[in-house]
């Protein structure tokens, strides 16, 4: 049996530079609850370029980067406002 003392007490860790955010993939079920689309709006959207297109994990299975679906729902809301200024003016 391996006891703590057999290992040293400090260890030393360098920082990276920049910190890289973890992205996270979100498969169809996933991404379907979170922008609120059915399946086939989602792949009508991506024919039309207007959504992300998913990442081929193998075989038949594909997944969505949350950074881009992200930052597609920030378009979606940024349009909103927009839409909503122009109304006020």
């Amino acid at each position: 049996m391996t006891t703590c003392a057999s290992f040293p007490a400090v260890a030393t860790v360098t920082p990276a530079k920049t910190a890289t955010p973890v992205d996270y993939l979100l498969r169809l079920q996933a991404l379907r609850q979170q922008v609120g689309l059915s399946r086939s709006s989602i792949y009508a959207a991506i024919a039309a370029g207007t959504f992300p297109k998913p990442v081929r994990l193998g075989g038949n299975s594909v997944a969505w980067l949350q950074s881009e679906v992200s930052a597609w729902v920030s378009e979606r809301i940024a349009e909103r406002d927009q839409e909503v200024t122009r109304e006020r003016a």
